[in-house]
Parts: structure tokens; C-alpha cells; sequence
């Protein structure tokens, strides 16, 4: 079960694109959390006007 092409550990290295950035991380962060809040305003929006609908108010 040996069908790796990595052989050895020795060398390997992780890239972290924005590490050295740290404005742009806090901007992906924003960037995710609005967008979390827009889902989750979006979808109490649409339940509540469900509900109304179905209550025939």
C-alpha cells in the first residue's frame, strides 16, 4: 500500500498566501462574516414572510 510519490518528509514546506498581510486577512475575515449575516438575516427574512404567508395574515 506504499503508492506515494512522497517518499520523505525532509524539504516539505507550507505556503501561507497572506501571512505577511495581515490587512488582507482582516479583510477575507469581514469579507466572510458579512456575508454569514447577510445569509442569516436573508433567511429570517424570507422564513418570516413564509410564515405569514401560510398563516394568511
Amino acid at each position: 500500500m506504499n503508492s506515494a510519490p512522497i517518499t520523505a518528509w525532509e524539504g516539505a514546506e507550507a505556503y501561507f498566501t497572506f501571512a505577511d498581510k495581515p490587512a488582507l486577512l482582516v479583510v477575507f475575515c469581514l469579507a466572510a462574516l458579512a456575508t454569514c449575516v447577510y445569509t442569516i438575516v436573508s433567511m429570517v427574512k424570507h422564513e418570516n414572510s413564509s410564515t405569514k404567508k401560510l398563516s394568511g395574515k
